[in-house]
Parts: C-alpha cells; sequence; structure tokens
C-alpha cells in the first residue's frame, strides 16, 4: 500500500515540478479561462454546494479562471466537450467512453470512494411500503408498474441495469411497464420516495447524497436489486488541450489532498464530495464498460428475429472480435 501511495505522490511531485517549469504569463496567454464540466446526477444547486470549493482552490492553484459547466442531462456535457466549451470535466464510465469516442476526451485520474471502496454499485430502488421486495418481482411484465430510469449516458443509471437486469433477463422495459421516463439520480430516488413510480434505477453513492441531504425521503426507501461492482468515477480532460496545460491539471488532482500544507482542509473539501485524493488513470479503465456495452449489444442482436441471418451473424462476429480485442487490452 505505502509502495503504490509512493507512486502516486512521486507521479503528482513530477507533474508539477514539470508544470511549475513553465513561465506564468505563457501559461495565461494559452489559457486563462477553464470550463469544468459537471454531469446532473442531482440538482444544480446541490452540485455547486459540494464542487464549488474544489473548483475554488483549482482557481488558485492553476492560477487562471475556473469556470463550473452545468447542463440538464450528461449528452450537454459531452457535446460542450466536443465542441470545445469544456475543457475539463466529472463523468461517470458510460458518458466518459462516450467523451471518449465522440468528443476527443481522454481519461487522466480517478475518483476514490472516501470509505475506501474501489467503486460503486448500482441499484434498484422501491418505496418501504412496496409489495416489491426482490429483482423477480419487477421482471414479470404485467404493465402495472412505473419505472424510473436513469439518463442514457449513465453507468449506474442506465448502461448496468439495461444489462444487468433487463438484457439477461430477456425484458424490454418499454415494453413491459406502464410508464418509463428518464431522469437524473436525485429525481429517481425522491420519485420512489413521493410513489410517483414504483421503482428506479440509483446507486450508493447518490443514495448516500439523498440520506444527506433528505432523510425523510432516504427513510422511505428500501433496495431491491444491487449490481456488480462498477469503477469509480473517471475526471477527463480535452486531448487538444496544451501539454502544460495537461500536465498543470495532473498534478492538481494528484497532489489535491496529499500534498502542500492544505491537506487536512482539501480531504475535507473532498469528503463533501464523497472522495478520497485522486488516483492516477487513464482511458483504460473504461474497457470494462466497454465490454459490457458490448456484451448487451450481443444480447439485443441474439434476440433479434426480425435481421436477416447472414447481416445478423456478420454483426455478431464483429461484436466477439471487439471483445476479444478488449480482453487482451484488459490483461495487459
Amino acid at each position: 500500500m505505502f509502495a503504490k501511495f509512493a507512486g502516486v505522490a512521486a507521479l503528482a511531485a513530477t507533474a508539477l515540478t514539470t508544470s511549475l517549469s513553465f513561465t506564468a504569463p505563457a501559461q495565461a496567454e494559452e489559457m486563462k479561462t477553464l470550463n469544468f464540466g459537471i454531469i446532473s446526477t442531482e440538482s444544480t444547486q446541490n452540485l455547486k454546494s459540494v464542487w464549488d470549493p474544489f473548483l475554488a482552490d483549482m482557481q488558485t492553484k492553476l492560477g487562471m479562471e475556473v469556470k463550473a459547466f452545468f447542463a440538464p442531462d450528461y449528452a450537454g456535457v459531452i457535446e460542450a466537450m466536443r465542441f470545445d466549451k469544456v475543457d475539463v470535466a466529472w463523468f461517470g464510465n458510460k458518458s466518459a467512453m462516450e467523451a471518449v469516442d465522440r468528443a476527443g476526451g481522454e481519461v487522466f485520474v480517478q475518483t476514490v470512494d472516501v470509505t475506501g471502496n474501489p467503486g460503486y454499485w448500482s441499484l434498484l430502488l422501491t418505496h418501504k411500503d412496496s409489495k416489491l421486495n426482490k429483482l423477480e418481482d419487477v421482471l414479470g411484465c404485467k404493465k402495472d408498474l412505473a419505472f424510473g430510469n436513469g439518463d442514457p449516458n449513465s453507468t449506474s443509471g442506465f448502461l448496468v441495469p439495461s444489462y444487468y437486469v433487463f438484457a439477461q433477463n430477456n425484458v424490454d422495459p418499454k415494453n413491459c411497464y406502464k410508464t418509463v421516463r428518464s431522469a437524473n439520480h436525485e429525481t429517481n430516488a425522491l420519485a420512489v420516495a413521493n410513489k410517483q413510480v414504483d421503482f428506479a434505477t440509483n446507486n450508493t453513492e447518490s443514495l448516500s447524497r439523498v440520506k444527506e441531504n433528505n432523510p425523510k425521503a432516504f427513510e422511505n426507501l428500501k433496495i431491491i436489486w444491487q449490481s456488480p461492482l462498477i469503477p469509480a468515477d473517471p475526471i477527463l480532460y480535452r486531448k487538444n488541450l496544451a501539454d502544460e496545460t495537461k500536465a498543470q491539471l495532473k498534478a492538481f488532482f494528484l497532489g489535491y489532498g496529499r500534498l502542500g500544507t492544505d491537506v487536512a482542509k482539501e480531504k475535507q473539501i473532498l469528503e463533501a464530495l464523497q472522495w478520497a485524493p485522486f488516483r492516477d488513470s487513464s482511458n483504460a479503465q473504461l474497457y470494462p464498460i466497454r465490454q459490457l456495452q458490448l456484451f448487451r449489444d450481443k444480447v439485443k442482436l441474439q434476440g433479434d428475429d426480425r435481421m436477416e441471418k447472414g447481416e445478423k451473424t456478420a454483426k455478431i462476429d464483429s461484436i466477439d472480435a471487439k471483445l476479444a480485442t478488449l480482453k487482451v487490452l484488459s490483461t495487459n
């Protein structure tokens, strides 16, 4: 453990030394304002309350203005990065994959759960008084249930339950339930607590935030399903940022809560975000999510009886080839 920490600290120190070798005027000419994208897991007001102190520290240490960028859905942050309106962003793994593929994003660090968990878990929630008590209770497709799905670019709110809950059980939510609506984690949790939907997706990190911000609503919730572990969230920057800026950003994130005279204060700021100090990462952390997406696509193809056999076989073979490549990459 100490060796791992020492390696991360050394990397942060190296990046910090590198970034400090650049003159302030040159950096100011290259970039005066940095726009930081924040995905809409809950209300903007709640997000601002925990993000503002962190972004204020970033602004001070980088010596440039740092502006928060909020959008009503995950796609808004992805598109903003695509058109260079967002320079750095916090994403979930699924939205990060979209940002890498479509918006020129690159993973450079990963969040770490404040309790030491190596990741988090997707959940299905129902009201505490609901007759729904286990996963099987929502798979009968009697078309009498209202379902609160997650944002289509959410890992825990959409991709993970799409595969583990629905694809593996040959269930299409649109054909199975009375109504299906998509919303962020906080909105879905409150909808369940207020009996506006019968069940909804969520995750362990968001549920902790609900417990803190709305304890009365939290008391009305129960968990009926929990997914396998999901890797912790990545932070991305634009690949086309100047190398100097990338070095400074990496130094800031890897040093935050570890190096300097304000470590205790910085750890408190991270704890409000439910995180411990960040760790180094890369696009490789998305390999398991890519595998999950491909598995889901394969299951969907296998169940499609309308597609011509030759076309279906070709598409499945293509997915199998991609999965084989990812398996090799994941073990290296």
